[in-house]
């Protein structure tokens, strides 16, 4: 089954996660809890009741935020409550998704105890966050998948403040879809506020006929043994997964997108533009926080609050949100602080698949707004949270979604300031990364260089070289948001033109059709460090290299039972 396609999955479900909004006479001085906390510790499950048959399965709780240093992390089946009248069978981490909002300090060693309670394989990556090689959590290259009824225990230092978030990297296409991630913060000390909250974004398909518990060997399979008869004209499939499959005669497949049709026999498909693979207009059902419209939890403010909402996109569409009836900062990217953030108001904040948005406003126009996503589509009605003041009628003001609004432009936001990087400087490794997307063998793959990952090319690094890298996206319909674990970059051109605002630093950047970014980054964590689109889509079909020291000695060797399955 291919990751995006949710099959069954109506409405998403949980509540809004209060990010560590401790209150008043909490040790970091913030105010303002919503939710109680949890520290989660070694709490047991009741493995009894984790089966996939959906009879069996627990219904999920609201989303925990869990504070403190050592936590334990349980992937379980289980059934979610997406509406008053649906629910669903999802993979979750205890029992929730989003999983638990583990929120720390800068300085705090971090534990992170992983046990297994699915039949599958699972691992966590730690998206964004710079921690050792061996700590990635990338199957078959930095460990081995944590296999059913196993643990294996994440270790790193909290060094980094700002918002990040956390998935399994084992046959992410298809496991982060069914609810295995959650979201990392790690705070700054000399930040306060009132409210703090934590919105993931995420989309569902609500029709299907394949119940996902039974598609075990449907998922994540290469692209091997693949008969596609004629493909003459197929300059438009997009990140098709068709492994094993015979789809006869395919002479006019310009509409079919992304499709995961495995070990299927089309016969003659002359005709395939009726057929809507990867056409992501089939993700009908837009989540906050896994629910929708109306289910989805409000953001409670009282006059005067300093609010700061962080956006977290765990899909494969890019979102736009629009903050309603307040002037508003964008106070960070990726984790990372923007420079002079200047006050604006009516702009879309287009996030990108995996990318984070960080808002800051005051509370200081009472009444009921809206927090929502912006477009024409029908499906985009549904994201949008109440922004509520205490003690006012709650009567949101109406949805704008269809009004057109200036999309917010990072590279031009905030005022310069010195940075590690500069376009005139000498680099150690000067490379160019070609994405596009390509027929190869009959399917429809996506390629770096013309290559399909593992036989891309490697960047090769000393530990210390200064290394630019030019993504250009020669795809004519999709976009990359590449993703680089381990390491931060900083964009420094787009299009050819020199940024004009805040040095902009990220760990992921998503590269539209015929864009051209110039991004450099300092080689200063070693290790073997996968670089891939987020659209795991396109990752799952070939889009990925890697970042690789010279002299990096790992002492992990993959065990081939295991079933490592990196994208």
């Amino acid at each position: 089954m291919k990751g995006k396609l949710k099959l069954f999955l109506a409405v998403g479900a949980i509540s809004v996660i209060v990010a560590g909004c401790a209150n008043a006479n909490s040790q970091n001085g913030m105010k303002g809890t919503d939710q109680p906390k949890m520290n989660m510790g070694d709490s047991q499950q009741n493995t009894s009741q984790n089966k996939e048959q959906s009879g069996d399965m627990k219904l999920t709780q609201a989303t925990p935020v869990a504070d403190g240093k050592e936590f334990t992390i349980t992937a379980q089946a289980s059934n979610l409550k997406v509406s008053d009248d649906v629910t669903l069978p999802v993979w979750t981490f205890n029992n929730s998704v989003p999983g638990p909002q583990i929120r720390v300090k800068v300085g705090d060693t971090v534990k992170v105890k992983l046990k297994n309670e699915l039949e599958e394989p699972v691992s966590i990556h730690w998206h964004g966050y710079p921690v050792p090689n061996n700590m990635d959590g990338i199957p078959g290259v930095t460990q081995d998948a944590v296999a059913a009824g196993k643990e294996f225990t994440y270790e790193f230092k909290a060094t980094v403040p700002g918002t990040y978030w956390y998935h399994s990297h084992q046959d992410s296409v298809n496991q982060l879809d069914k609810g295995l991630y959650g979201t990392l913060i790690v705070e700054d000390p000399s930040e306060s506020y009132d409210r703090d909250y934590t919105i993931v974004l995420d989309e569902w398909m609500s029709s299907g006929e394949m119940d996902m518990s039974n598609n075990e060997d449907m998922e994540g399979m290469d692209h091997s043994q693949m008969d596609m008869g004629d493909t003459s004209n197929n300059e438009d499939m997009q990140g098709m997964d068709h492994s094993q499959m015979d789809m006869g005669n395919t002479s006019n497949n310009e509409d079919m997108e992304g499709m995961d049709h495995s070990q299927m026999d089309m016969g003659d498909t002359s005709n395939m533009t009726e057929m809507a693979g990867h056409d992501m207009s089939m993700y009908d059902v837009y989540t906050m926080n896994g629910k929708t419209g109306d289910a989805i939890d409000k953001l409670t403010v009282k006059k005067g609050d300093k609010v700061r909402i962080r956006l977290v996109n765990a899909g494969y569409i890019t979102h736009t949100i629009h903050l309603h009836g307040h002037e508003f900062k964008v106070i960070a990217s990726d984790g990372q602080p923007v420079n002079s953030p200047a006050v604006i108001t009516d702009q879309g904040i287009a996030i990108a698949p995996g990318e984070r948005y960080d808002l800051e406003f005051t509370a200081n126009n009472p009444g009921s707004w809206l927090l929502e996503e912006h477009g024409k589509e029908d499906r985009v009605k549904n994201m949008r949270a109440v922004i509520e003041y205490e003690g006012v009628p709650d009567r949101p003001d109406a949805s704008n979604a269809n009004e057109e609004l200036p999309t917010f432009d990072l590279t031009k936001y905030g005022q310069q300031a010195r940075t590690n990087f500069s376009l005139d400087q000498k680099f150690d490794q000067d490379v160019k990364l070609d994405l596009n997307t390509e027929m190869k063998a009959g399917e429809m793959v996506y390629t770096i260089n013309g290559k399909l990952f593992p036989d891309t090319d490697p960047i090769k690094v000393d530990k210390g070289d200064k290394v630019k890298v030019t993504f250009v996206n020669n795809s004519k319909t999709d976009d990359h948001p590449m993703h680089l674990h381990g390491h931060f970059f900083q964009v420094l051109s787009k299009n050819g033109k020199p940024l004009e605002g805040t040095p902009v630093i990220k760990d992921t950047l998503n590269v539209k059709p015929g864009e051209e970014y110039v991004v450099a980054f300092e080689a200063d964590n070693p290790g073997d460090w996968m670089f891939h689109c987020h659209d795991l889509h396109h990752a799952s079909a070939g889009m990925v290299t890697d970042v690789m020291y010279n002299g990096y000695n790992s002492n992990y060797t993959p065990d081939p039972t295991v079933g490592n399955k990196p994208e």
